[in-house]
């Protein structure tokens, strides 16, 4: 186990990597990109051809490939500002620059732990270890925000190819246009849930860093308490930077955009809009959980409400819809 050392309180940065960025590399990184993939799957090869509904299905993929590369400047924006930015001038600013030269106002953590036990590691030791870090981070990232692309290029095509097609439409072809945008939208939310979820991690890894807590699962259980009991306001710590804030709000912001853009371009008809409102309602709660993150004590009482509500749709993205369903068919059945 290693340790270091913020605000004379020691930190086990060991437990805080394995224990906050394994949920970010391990569980929900992943996740998000087996739900993009299950998603832009199915729209390759279910959803749009059964739209256009010319029987040729290599057209339909051809017109696919050209949406996708017509996106193609933004994947080269994202890597260069995931590389230049999220990577190199961050890892240069929090890591390099103080295990050089020493100083800076950050809280220790596992990349700075040279500097308060350099028996366990070097300097250059740390620098490279750093760099690898940050180079594996700022690509996982990247190919986060390609996939929040594709999502978009996803909404975008549907709702173009339902816009060419509605005068005239038949009844058929609403439904099928209208099932298929609900599939859409329940991938989408799978994929906005993970997203803040992965900006919530990183902010409380950061929150706890600046925190008197010993270690982060004592130090949420100690907010619970003094929500409850009062007493000490575990959260309240000495002021350091906290570069990280910055990065996980920009994840949640453009997840979030994301799934706006979905339920704006593809307003579904009336009975699945008491679905979309629920998809709504607990992407909303989520972000309020983040954006509350040390705010106040107690906070995590609203967080962890919160990321049950958006584990449970993550299982069942369409949040009872079966009973939806079911109310229907009695309603055509009378």
């Amino acid at each position: 186990m290693t340790y270091g050392r913020a605000d004379g309180v020691v930190k086990q940065v060991g437990f805080l990597w394995t224990a906050n960025w394994t949920f970010v590399f391990m569980v929900f990184l992943p996740l998000f990109f087996a739900f993009v993939t299950e998603l832009v799957t199915f729209w390759k090869d279910e959803g749009r051809p059964k739209l256009v509904g010319n029987g040729n299905k290599m057209e339909s993929d051809d017109a696919w490939a050209r949406s996708v590369e017509a996106s193609s400047h933004s994947y080269w924006a994202v890597f260069l500002i995931c590389v230049l930015f999220a990577g190199l001038f961050q890892w240069i600013g929090v890591c390099l620059l103080p295990l050089i030269k020493g100083g800076g106002n950050y809280a220790t953590d596992w990349g700075k732990l040279a500097i308060v036990r350099p028996e366990l590691i070097s300097v250059p030791e740390e620098v490279v270890f750093t760099g690898l870090a940050y180079l594996y981070m700022c690509l996982c990232f990247y190919l986060f925000f390609v996939g929040l692309i594709l999502l978009y290029t996803v909404v975008h095509d549907l709702w173009r190819i339902g816009g060419a097609s509605k005068s005239g439409t038949e009844a058929d072809y609403q439904r099928e246009l209208n099932e298929v945008g609900l599939r859409v939208m329940h991938g989408i939310f799978r994929c906005t849930v993970l997203g803040v979820l992965i900006a919530i991690v990183m902010k409380l890894q950061s929150a706890y860093l600046t925190s008197r807590g010993e270690n982060i699962v004592a130090w949420l259980v100690g907010d619970m308490s003094s929500a409850f009991y009062g007493g000490n306001d575990v959260s309240a710590g000495i002021s350091y930077r906290r570069p990280t804030h910055y990065s996980s709000l920009l994840i949640a912001i453009s997840t979030c955009v994301v799934f706006l853009y979905g339920s704006i371009r593809l307003g579904v008809e009336r009975r699945f809009r008491i679905s979309l409102w629920r998809m709504s309602a607990i992407v909303a709660l989520l972000v309020a959980g983040y954006l509350l993150i040390d705010a106040f004590a107690g906070f995590s009482i609203l967080l962890g409400v919160g990321v049950l509500f958006a584990i449970f749709g993550l299982f069942d993205p369409g949040l009872g819809r079966w009973q939806a369903s079911k109310l229907e068919n009695n309603q055509s059945v009378s």
